[in-house]
């Protein structure tokens, strides 16, 4: 059960003093606890360090916007990370952490600070708000917090009084430039994209499936009699590719990790623990440890593509392949060890289950020490992939994994086989098959090093208007005939992410603004690429399920699918913002889990920066 402790004062403490401050806890459960703690600088900062000391004693630290230096029992030192550092006279900074503790003892501690002011309870010496779960202020204009640790207001600014809740102390709070409202409703476009993954489920479905014409379906995948049902299938077909789901769900992961109170403030938090297990309970299956091997695919793809039905009526031979040390696949396993790392941090951190963390954390060891003994691309072995999902290097699948095990565990020795793996440059774009971005966002995140900080600013600049990707009259970065939303929506997710680390955060936010806004109904057709957002979207997109109804009737020609793949998103128009809503146009109107990923992140970091009211103004519209 969770609740809300709102520690709201005024007092602002100076440094000279080294006054101890409270910590303010606004979540806790069985075996942890969420808190916050707020940093004013009364100067221009350039560096400061903050000692939290806990009582009762905690286990383990994450922090966000700092990094644990040393650590003696209950007292924990961190530092500024390199995005951080600077602060401008009057600026506050909002730290969030996670505490792991042993049963359900609660936290509570203070803190004090070098080089900064302490703020107790997330208030300044220029107003002060009531903190909401993930750390963020009340929103801009009036607002009243309630016992969720929401609150309400408009985003014109102006101050509010905020009503005292219990154990809290009524204070005001000047809002000056907090952000606009969004323009589309983001939080609704996330819930969407969440069912449309719960769409994708292969094997038996759970008793609070929400997809109502989804059913159980090749529940009898297997290799050797090893069990393999379960996971996603990939997109409008019914074949798992592991390259592309395991990629897909670290993207998401990472969305859920880092913008959690996206997911938060939409309500959506326990609907996104529930999708996500999908594609993590699969790939435990598909690594044995004892037998080392990893399975890497289900179906043939060609087999399957002369199939048109719903999944449920299947009756094909649903081979299974792998990869062993005699066929190897560091890529394919590399990026389901990020996956399941990230999971393992998402299952401590929101989702609450730590026992399941654990396993997928041992898991995660295991299959990266079989990645790093076994190195080579999958598909030179599993060579039915090639037409599909062909893989062209393993190096940046190998870096990501790196990164994510030492995110998980701190173990450096992750740390110096990332550095090792990463590969510098300009990719041409991010997703399944070329991660490189991704590590170097994890390796400035960890290091600070500006190289990867370039690196990162590379991509989005070349995909960002004047940069080397094509620009529709209406202003969607182009990036290719197939699946141009799919790029779009990954790279706004990618600016969501950076501008989080303090990289160029509000024109990236406006940037990744233009392409969802654009995706949602900021085009010359005025239609939400996404089914079922708003009142115009495609009717008929290339995905068998949702074409054939239950009884096994199939939509034909112009007739629409008769059931609506909820928050699919489709292709994407081609170079004059031109789209076709054809069934039989897989080129414009298929739908495919890693079209979703990014889009679905980037969506859950602009309701994070909504949240928190670090929204900029949103772009005019070019159409």
């Amino acid at each position: 059960m969770y609740f809300l402790l709102l520690i709201l004062v005024s007092t602002v403490w100076s440094v000279s003093g080294q006054t101890s401050a409270p910590l303010t806890v606004v979540r806790t459960w069985t075996g942890g606890c969420m808190g916050t703690f707020t940093i004013h600088a009364d100067n221009a900062v350039h560096g400061w360090t903050c000692t939290l000391n806990f009582a009762p004693p905690i286990d383990k630290l994450d922090i966000w916007k700092a990094t644990v230096s040393s650590s003696s029992g209950s007292q924990f030192t961190v530092t500024n990370m390199p995005f951080d550092k600077d602060l401008t006279s009057g600026q506050d900074l909002l730290v969030e952490f996670n505490g792991h503790i042993s049963g359900d003892k609660g936290c509570s501690g203070t803190y004090t600070c070098t080089g900064v002011s302490t703020v107790a309870g997330g208030t300044s010496s220029s107003g002060s708000g009531t903190p909401s779960p993930g750390g963020g202020s009340s929103s801009s204009g009036s607002g009243t917090g309630t016992s969720g640790g929401t609150s309400t207001g408009s985003s014109s600014g102006g101050s509010a009084t905020a009503a005292p809740s219990s154990g809290g102390v009524a204070v005001s709070h000047q809002c000056s430039g907090c952000g606009s409202a969004m323009k589309y409703n983001y939080k609704e476009a996330l819930k969407l994209s969440i069912l449309f993954f719960d769409a994708q489920r292969s094997g038996y479905l759970p008793a609070n499936n929400p997809i109502p014409w989804r059913g159980d379906s090749n529940v009898h995948d297997a290799d050797d009699g090893h069990d393999l049902s379960g996971g996603w299938y990939d997109a409008g077909d019914h074949v798992k590719f592991n390259l592309p789901m395991a990629w897909s769900a670290t993207v998401l992961l990472w969305g859920m990790l880092e913008f959690r109170e996206g997911y938060n403030s939409a309500g959506q938090t326990d609907m996104a623990c529930d999708m996500i297990r999908t594609p993590l309970d699969y790939f435990l299956k598909c690594w044995i440890p004892d037998q080392q091997r990893n399975y890497v695919q289900v179906g043939d793809g060609h087999q399957d593509h002369a199939y048109w039905g719903r999944p449920e009526t299947m009756s094909q031979w649903r081979v299974g392949w792998r990869t062993d040390s005699g066929c190897h696949g560091s890529d394919i396993a590399g990026e389901m060890v990020a996956a399941m790392a990230s999971g393992s941090m998402v299952f401590n951190d929101m989702c609450h289950d730590t026992n399941y963390a654990g396993k997928l954390l041992e898991a995660a060891k295991g299959l990266y020490k079989f990645a790093k003994a076994n190195r080579g691309k999958y598909s030179d072995c599993v060579t039915v992939a090639k037409d599909f999902y062909g893989s062209n290097s393993e190096v940046d699948d190998m870096a990501v994994a790196a990164s994510w095990m030492y995110r998980a565990t701190s173990d450096t020795s992750y740390l110096s086989d990332a550095k090792g793996f990463y590969h510098g440059g300009t990719p041409w774009t991010f997703n399944w098959d070329d991660s490189n971005v991704e590590a170097a966002l994890l390796l400035y995140q960890i290091t600070g090093d500006d190289a990867y900080k370039g690196d990162v600013e590379a991509l989005v600049r070349s995909f960002m208007p004047g940069g080397d990707v094509a620009q529709t009259p209406c202003g969607l970065a182009w990036r290719d005939k197939w699946g141009p939303n799919r790029h779009a929506g990954n790279m706004a997710f990618i600016a969501t992410m950076a501008a989080k680390f303090g990289i160029k955060p509000d024109e990236y936010k406006k940037w990744a603004m233009s392409q969802v806004n654009y995706l949602l109904g900021d085009n010359k057709l005025h239609i939400s690429y996404e089914i079922g957002f708003g009142s115009y979207y495609p009717k008929r997109p290339h995905h068998r399920g949702s074409s054939c109804a239950t009884n096994g009737w199939c939509a034909k020609g112009g007739a629409d699918n008769p059931n609506v793949l909820l928050g699919g998103l489709v292709g994407g128009p081609d170079q004059g913002d031109n789209y076709n809503d054809d069934r039989n146009d897989f080129v414009s109107n298929e739908v495919a889990c890693d079209y979703n990923a990014g889009f679905q992140s980037a969506l859950a970091g602009l309701s994070y920066y909504a949240s928190v009211s670090e929204l900029p103004p949103s772009p005019a519209a070019k159409c």
